[in-house]
């Protein structure tokens, strides 16, 4: 095939018509893509091997995605050579020859090709100290070359494996564990690795590699549906980007979801996120039941096997799993097969496969209203903390979870709208259980807080107001399981409620009364909601991701349900604060001299340049002459020494802006106020030029937002109807300097901001302005909204 000049330029000629068909021909499904670039491979490899030379004495060996059949676009080609020229003169020199007459056309036409030339010996000894060498010889395929060579040498790779498999079980199980460490879960993660991943490719070949060791039979059809679906995914991701990917990103999702006909990218993260959790869950019961089956040897040979140890009524322990009792019968006891999850949750030993399936086949479902016995058991399942997730998940795959809780389904698998979300919403219902376990001393009703945490985003996934819809079946799984009424209304309505708070403490002024009263009567005047729904706000947030749950948040949340609290033990309604005495101070000293003002006042901040306080928060004060644009200058000044704005407060006196900042340093300690007093003394009268000051801040310090991190940045407006507020909320991708660029366009608009409040969340933001316009009113038109939202969003990616 080809010319001297280009051995392989046909097979790269091939490739490209395959994977871009041109005007009026077919474009190929995955599945019949990877086929034919295996047919195509095959055949330039057997054809250029038997134009080599290469026959008797040596073998051609595809291991990989070749070896497997399953070759996508851009994968590299596995090959080996074997041969056993023996040691007649010359060999060495042979195998050398033959193989570069393969490899140097593939390198030529720029084709990865991971290669290697050995003899059987030396493949026996790299399968036998390489544990990732070994699992890809498992996947040999002949290509080329002598059969009966590569049949001795696979047949012997596979039997080292099956008798080796007793000593090399702990390094595969580490193995594994440590891939699922570095790469997360397919499942949940926002942009998943389809290979590398917990319940990705990989771990559908490690159960291939437990089949072929005799330890556990084939993989069934869910998983093979599943590694389709993997498969086809990770085609069409290769075939779109235009080279070797593993991770899925978001920008990539709605065209593959278009080319597999599944609708948008959240349809496909859902049917991705069944199929990994397919995958995963038969790796752990495939890993137990391998580590069951072990051949054992020696003085193992001799121990007694394993006894069954009660561990509850009707549940029992068999050689490290929970398992039911031989008189136990689902049937006769509703609450068994709670009470099987609940002592796996508080053992932290997983549940027989047997016994899930055992279960499944003989447990009725349970009445309304469920016997207390079930509540009892359910309550103890849910109040167990982390080792609640894999019972659950563990019930879920086996079918038992949506028995109990029918409303499942329209969450199960659904991935999150919010960025700031990294489970589906069904895992991070089961992880805010899992936080508020914690919980649970802090309130008086700890089974209402278990049983809030678990159903408050239930009502997910359809399209209306998913807090209006998810209250209605708070009521009616909480009638279902048989709660005194009282208790299924305080259910409801913490369902309903459970935004109430995060959204007030950062959208709206807790100094003004009228949010207060909201607050109070929007829950009745009850402190045991109010109670609730605060601990409920904080597994919710420990529970959405890295960083939601910061020092900043829990200090406006316990401001605000302090401030509510009051209220509801009759206590007078807050006032509008004062200004501080040391602010009057200062604001008059500005007046005065006509300069500007800078001080650190913070309790846990004793003197200026120390570390922040245990929360990490500060409050920095600046003074300066009343003209707009006040914000902006104070903000980009604090950006320029490295201090991360959480809430701004704006005011005067006398005719001086008194800025109050609540701040944290981004790394290091707090800056001298003096620098602070400088730098802003400078900007005043125009020596220092911020935004050239701050662009070279953001070059020199910024960590580079990848496309994975860049956030396309979003206008939202909230219309207080309590204190009749308008509030603008940004959210979009953080950088250095971004509330100085926000609120100087704002500022252009001559709209005047009350306050600022900051959320960072990762490498996203919101930010909060409370705004007035021109006029003085707190009321803005529709045009003036939109010459806000264009200007915003023009300083938000600019």
């Amino acid at each position: 095939m080809g010319t001297n000049g280009g051995i392989a330029d046909d097979l790269v000629r091939a490739r490209e018509a395959l994977l871009s068909p041109g005007p009026g021909q077919r474009r190929l499904a995955p599945e019949a893509l990877r086929g034919a670039l295996v047919d195509l491979h095959d055949f330039w490899l057997a054809s250029r091997a038997a134009a080599i030379g290469l026959a008797e004495g040596a073998a051609l060996v595809a291991v990989g995605a070749l070896g497997r059949r399953e070759l996508v676009p851009h994968s590299d080609l596995d090959l080996v050579m074997v041969h056993d020229f023996g040691k007649r003169a010359g060999a060495g020199t042979d195998a050398d020859r033959l193989a570069e007459a393969l490899w140097y056309p593939l390198w030529d036409a720029g084709i990865g090709l991971d290669h290697s030339v050995r003899t059987p010996g030396q493949v026996m000894q790299v399968a036998a100290t390489d544990l990732r060498a070994a699992l890809g010889l498992l996947e040999a395929r002949h290509l080329a070359g002598e059969q009966a060579l590569f049949d001795k040498v696979n047949g012997a790779v596979r039997q080292a494996w099956r008798a080796g498999i007793r000593n090399r079980f702990n390094e595969l199980v580490e193995f594994t564990n440590d891939r699922w460490v570095r790469n997360g879960d397919v499942a949940h993660r926002v942009e998943p690795d389809l290979k590398n991943g917990r319940g990705g490719l990989r771990d559908v070949y490690l159960l291939d590699a437990l089949a072929a060791a005799q330890l556990v039979d084939r993989p069934g059809a869910d998983v093979a549906a599943a590694r389709l679906l993997l498969l086809d995914v990770r085609t069409e991701l290769h075939r779109s980007s235009g080279r070797a990917r593993d991770v899925l990103r978001a920008e990539d999702a709605d065209e593959i979801a278009g080319q597999l006909d599944m609708g948008d990218r959240f349809d496909l993260m859902r049917a991705l996120s069944g199929a990994a959790r397919t995958v995963a869950y038969a790796v752990d019961t495939s890993l137990r039941a391998a580590k069951g089956a072990m051949p054992r040897r020696g003085l193992a040979a001799l121990r007694r096997a394993p006894v069954r140890r009660p561990l509850d009524e009707g549940v029992v322990e068999h050689a490290g799993e929970v398992t039911l009792a031989r008189d136990a019968s689902a049937a006769k006891d509703p609450a068994l097969v709670l009470r099987v999850a609940a002592t796996a949750a508080r053992t932290g030993m997983p549940i027989a496969a047997g016994t899930l399936t055992r279960l499944a086949d003989t447990a009725p479902e349970l009445r309304t209203p469920w016997p207390r016995a079930a509540v009892v058991e359910l309550l103890s399942l849910l109040g167990a903390g982390r080792s609640l997730v894999n019972v659950v998940e563990a019930l879920d795959r086996g079918g038992l979870w949506g028995r109990f809780f029918p409303e499942w389904g329209a969450v199960r698998d659904l991935p999150p709208r919010d960025r700031a979300h990294v489970w589906t919403v069904d895992r991070h219902l089961v992880e805010t259980s899992a936080q508020a376990a914690r919980l649970t001393t802090q309130v008086a009703r700890p089974d209402l807080l278990l049983l809030g945490a678990l159903l408050h985003d239930i009502g997910k996934g359809r399209e209306e107001d998913h807090s209006v819809v998810g209250e209605g079946l708070a009521r009616q799984v909480g009638t279902r399981l048989g709660l005194p009424d009282a208790d299924v209304d305080t259910l409801a309505a913490m369902v309903r409620h459970h935004l109430l708070l995060p959204d007030t403490a950062t959208r709206r002024d807790p100094d003004d009364p009228a949010t207060i009263s909201r607050v109070v009567d929007t829950l009745g005047k009850d402190p045991r909601l109010l109670e609730l729904l605060h601990a409920l706000a904080e597994a919710d947030s420990l529970a959405t991701g890295p960083g939601v749950w910061s020092p900043f948040k829990r200090r406006l949340m316990a401001d605000l349900v302090g401030r509510c609290r009051a209220v509801m033990n009759g206590e007078e309604p807050p006032r509008p604060r004062p200004l501080d005495p040391a602010a009057q101070e200062m604001a008059e000293r500005a007046a005065d001299s006509g300069r500007a003002g800078v001080v650190v006042l913070s309790p846990d901040l004793p003197e200026a340049g120390e570390a922040p306080g245990e929360d990490g928060l500060c409050t920095v004060l600046v003074t300066m002459p009343d003209r707009p644009g006040t914000l902006s200058l104070a903000a980009g000044i604090l950006a320029l020494h490295s201090l991360e704005v959480h809430v701004a407060e704006l005011g005067s006196h006398g005719g001086v802006a008194v800025d109050t900042f609540t701040v944290s340093p981004r790394f290091g300690r707090m800056p001298d106020p003096a620098v602070l007093r400088e730098s802003l003394a400078k900007a005043l009268d125009g020596t220092l030029h911020l935004p050239e000051a701050l662009a070279r801040k953001e070059r020199d310090y910024a960590q580079p937002a990848g496309p994975e991190d860049r956030v396309p940045p979003r206008v939202l407006w909230f219309d207080d109807e309590a204190t009749g507020a308008v509030v603008l909320e940004l959210r979009g991708t953080d950088r250095i300097g971004l509330l100085f660029r926000v609120a100087a366009a704002v500022e252009s608009c001559a709209a005047d901001v009350r306050w600022a409040k900051v959320e960072t969340l990762g490498a996203s933001v919101v930010d909060s302005f409370c705004l007035v316009g021109p006029d003085g009113k707190a009321t803005l038109s529709r045009a003036q909204r939109r010459a806000l939202e264009e200007a915003v969003l023009t300083a938000a990616t600019g």
